[in-house]
């Protein structure tokens, strides 16, 4: 009998060591995956004849996630699927299809400036359709197209700039916990708490890229400038709001905006076709396997987010909650 535990015993361990190991194996070539950069691919060589080319911005315009994290908008590789059309001898124009709240102020302008180039290289349209969603660097990159179609029940607008920091040094004293920083000027750690003189100095960045904002607003909109800064106090607009404003074009849905592209370019034959960053096995199992890791490890989140609070990073965002 005690033989029979033992041996028992020594097949639970062998059989704990050998699934810890495919586990480690998995996780490890998990985040090969995704570092070497295989997140799937798009659907464009595989249409033949004229394409109406869909890009997709659904999400926060920024970084596509942590290793542990489910991937949403890809910036650096919807930047590559725009250099790719703009050498396609299929692309006949792009439909920007956006679902986001906006993002990081240089991502959002990259990505802008990408449609930009797109349109005077290649001489072909850009349509913009907003869906649920398309706020502040979401309206932003909307800008860049011939014409821009809202959903009815679409939020727009929020131009404008937020930069969030956190001032955690209440709590920090009530949980016994001090930050010391060894700084070579008074100015180079800011925050928490901030100084008049460090609110004046970030008020003033923030400005800026306001400032650009608005400008691109007035200048693709044929707006005034003064009156695009009446416009852009940071508060969302509905879509009728918006065409009432010149704020967008149109308000129709998806087809709407098809059908649009291809009677004004006469594209009639050409097909609509996707731009999709297809999930990978891996992306599906990493994103279920993060999951059950979060159950354990709320401290890490409540970390995470008040660094992300005290980063400091200029957004053109909505935020949504």
């Amino acid at each position: 009998m005690e033989n029979t535990r033992k041996r028992k015993n020594i097949a639970v361990i062998i059989a704990a060591i050998a699934g810890g190991l495919i586990l480690f194996a998995i996780i490890w070539g998990v985040i090969a995956w995704r570092l070497i950069g295989g997140a799937g691919g798009s659907s464009l060589r595989n249409i033949a004849g004229d394409t109406i080319d869909v890009v997709y911005v659904e999400g926060v315009i920024g970084d596509s996630g942590s290793l542990f994290s489910e991937p949403t908008y890809n910036h650096s590789w919807t930047l590559d699927q725009i250099d790719e059309l703009m050498y396609s001898s299929s692309n006949q124009a792009i439909l920007l299809y956006v679902n986001s709240p906006g993002g990081g102020v240089y991502e959002s302008d990259e990505l802008y400036l990408k449609l930009k180039e797109y349109k005077e290289v290649t001489g072909r349209p850009v349509y913009a359709y907003m869906a649920q969603t398309a706020a502040s660097g979401g309206y932003y990159i909307c800008m860049a197209a011939d014409k821009v179609y809202a959903n009815r029940m679409t939020l727009t607008g929020s131009i404008g700039v937020i930069m969030s920091a956190m001032d955690t040094t209440e709590l920090e004293k009530k949980i016994g916990v001090k930050t010391e920083n060894i700084v070579s000027g008074r100015n180079k750690a800011m925050g928490n708490p901030l100084t008049d003189e460090q609110r004046q100095i970030l008020q003033a960045m923030v400005d800026e890229t306001y400032n650009i904002f608005v400008e691109i607003v007035s200048e693709n909109r044929n707006i005034d400038l003064n009156k695009a800064k009446e416009l852009a106090d940071g508060r969302i607009y509905s879509a009728m709001q918006a065409k009432a404003l010149n704020l967008i074009d149109e308000i129709g849905d998806f087809n709407k905006v098809v059908d649009d592209l291809r009677e004004v370019y006469d594209l009639h034959d050409a097909a609509v076709n996707d731009i999709v960053n297809e999930k990978t096995f891996f992306d599906s199992l990493f994103s279920s396997t993060s999951k059950k890791f979060a159950l354990f490890n709320e401290f890490a989140v409540v970390k995470e987010y008040l660094d992300d609070k005290n980063h400091g990073k200029l957004m053109y965002y909505y935020p949504l909650q």
